[in-house]
């Protein structure tokens, strides 16, 4: 009796399989892609639950805390996440002591951040002030932590070549998620969303670290020199943190300008536009997370992976950007007319921005890999200022499309300029990887 459903499992693997790219490069850039993807679909599931379960008072105060809890969890993790990926894959016999020594500084650095935040909630954000109870202010630093650790987890699996694992990881938060939001609902809990978010995420954080510490970690470090040395990381996680931050403010200063230049309910169309072009995104920086892994494995192979990347890359993007820029309304239309109305020229904008992003994500991990750090800061500065500087400009004369505008504007200049000095960059002949 068991024989079938073994046998089905068995099936769909080998399907999965077989529908991947054989080159670890890019098979493991689809599946970072897709759990990214699938992980974004599943949260609108998620809220759309909610919405219905919860009253709207509870959903909004909610949904504002947990944005709070993104933003101090991708502060608090030091953008370690990103150092994983390019260290774990050299670190030989000391890349458990590596994992160990960034979760304990992403913790550090994450309950802090919490713990900071709900003291200034009275003078910053006094609607939150529901957070200040023992219960649903431990419940929010725990999933502070939890999302930094999420975060993590991510960039170690990826270190070790196991993204499947990455996409599991994502499905069982949102199962769990789901379940104890299905509870709190039941229960009556005012703060269950929050108590969702922090329980999956110590569900999540027990059986990925079962694995990974104990099966791929031990793995990974089998047959590793005995002369490997520990990886010196101070410097470059401090550059690679810097250069995050600007990112950071790129990503999240936008809506602020928005509202700020055109009021709460332009900002609100700007968010869902956003939200959908910016899953375009995701599948470079995903596939750069690939990249970086195969470069520092086999560093000889450096060029000929990001010509790789950039082409297979390009034409995926290429597809999808063309498919949201056609279909772009009625992608718009499923939240509401107003939305297809005020951001289907913002959506497109957006969507097409993500092909000379391609190009700057690119640079920016191939100057990962060789430890170019200013290179990684200044692109990144770069971007930030040219995104903040045309918008402030462009948002008063042409509305919500002078947000895109800026994007597109902004990404292109910096593709041009990379295209053109290509050899600043991505050398020609192979070099050995600092």
């Amino acid at each position: 009796m068991r024989a079938q459903p073994e046998a089905g499992v068995a099936g769909l693997r080998a399907g999965i399989s077989a529908a991947l790219p054989r080159d670890p490069l890019l098979r493991n850039g689809h599946l970072l892609a897709v759990a990214s993807l699938a992980n974004a679909a599943l949260g609108a599931v998620f809220w759309i639950c909610a919405s219905r379960w919860y009253d709207d008072r509870a959903v909004g105060l909610s949904y504002s805390a947990l944005s709070a809890v993104t933003l101090l969890a991708c502060v608090g993790q030091l953008n370690l996440s990103d150092v994983l990926v390019r260290f774990v894959p050299s670190a030989g016999r000391h890349t458990r002591g590596l994992i160990l020594t960034c979760y304990a500084a992403g913790t550090a650095c994450s309950v802090l951040a919490a713990v900071a935040f709900l003291l200034l909630v009275p003078h910053i954000a006094p609607d939150l002030g529901f957070l200040l109870t023992p219960w649903t202010g431990f419940c929010f630093v725990a999933a502070t932590v939890g999302y930094a650790m999420f975060i993590l987890q991510d960039g170690a699996l990826t270190g070790v070549r196991r993204p499947s694992w990455v996409m599991a990881e994502n499905l069982m938060f949102a199962v769990v998620r789901n379940v104890l939001l299905a509870v709190g609902a039941a229960l009556a809990v005012f703060s269950g969303i929050l108590l969702s978010w922090a329980g999956a995420f110590a569900v999540s954080f027990f059986v990925v670290n079962v694995y990974l510490m104990r099966r791929a970690v031990p793995r990974h470090e089998q047959g590793a020199p005995e002369t490997a040395r520990p990886p010196r990381l101070v410097g470059y996680a401090a550059a690679d943190y810097v250069g995050s931050l600007f990112r950071m403010a790129a990503y999240t200063f936008a809506p602020l300008l928005v509202l700020n230049s055109l009021g709460a309910e332009q900002s609100a169309y700007f968010s869902l536009a956003w939200v959908v072009g910016f899953m375009l995104y995701l599948v470079t920086t995903n596939m750069g997370s690939s990249l970086i892994v195969e470069a520092v494995r086999n560093p000889a192979r450096l060029p000929a992976h990001a010509d790789r990347m950039l082409r297979h890359s390009g034409v995926l993007l290429a597809l999808a950007a063309g498919g949201t820029i056609v279909f772009a309304p009625g992608i718009l239309s499923l939240f509401g007319p107003e939305y297809s109305l005020h951001g289907t020229t913002l959506l497109r904008l957006v969507a097409l921005s993500a092909l000379p992003n391609l190009v700057v994500s690119l640079a920016v991990d191939v100057a990962r890999a060789r430890r170019n750090m200013r290179m990684v800061v200044g692109l990144q500065f770069a971007l930030c200022v040219a995104v903040m500087g045309l918008a402030a400009l462009l948002l008063p004369v042409l509305g919500l499309s002078g947000a895109g505008v800026a994007w597109l504007t902004s990404q292109s200049v910096l593709a041009l300029y990379l295209l053109i000095w290509r050899s600043h960059w991505l050398p020609h002949r192979s070099e050995p990887l600092p």
